[in-house]
């Protein structure tokens, strides 16, 4: 299991920036290599994926969602990965957003992909690409989704 830790400082309130990142089927716009996701109830998402030609799909689950503090997940199917997105207030306009995320890498072209650091690189540039997003919307989020999910066994 691989695991990669990005940061990015976004010039939005956390609520703003917590709220977008509730609208999951906006990732498209950000996210490299993350071709669709349907919302199929509160808690569950159905990705599809094209990375370097190798389409995939895989359902997600919600395990933990505070607002305005984090958003943690894991694969119920298809490729094995977890993570957590956690938003920090800096001051009143700027919010430190953390996405931490393990990933099984499937393959030799995966493994080898993960050996050259290509899962770092696509998660620091999708980063990179939010925060593009939410600053060039005007700091206005396309949704939010404030409903909270305990962690299991919580």
């Amino acid at each position: 299991m691989s695991t990669v830790t990005e940061s990015v400082d976004v010039n939005v309130p956390v609520s703003t920036a917590y709220n977008q990142w509730t609208q999951f089927e906006e990732f498209p716009h950000f996210m490299g290599g993350v071709t669709e996701i349907k919302q199929l109830d509160a808690t569950t998402t159905h990705w599809k994926t094209n990375i370097d030609g190798v389409k995939r799909e895989f359902d997600a689950k919600i395990t933990e969602q505070l607002p305005d503090e984090r958003v943690a997940w894991t694969s119920i199917e298809g490729s094995k990965q977890a993570g957590v997105v956690t938003f920090h207030r800096l001051d009143d306009t700027t919010t430190r957003v953390t996405c931490q995320m393990d990933f099984e890498p499937q393959g030799v072209a995966e493994t080898a992909g993960d050996k050259l650091g290509f899962l770092d690189r696509q998660v620091k540039g999708d980063m990179k690409r939010f925060k593009e997003y939410i600053e060039g919307r005007g700091g206005v989020e396309t949704g939010a989704w404030r409903g909270q999910v305990d962690r299991p066994g919580a």
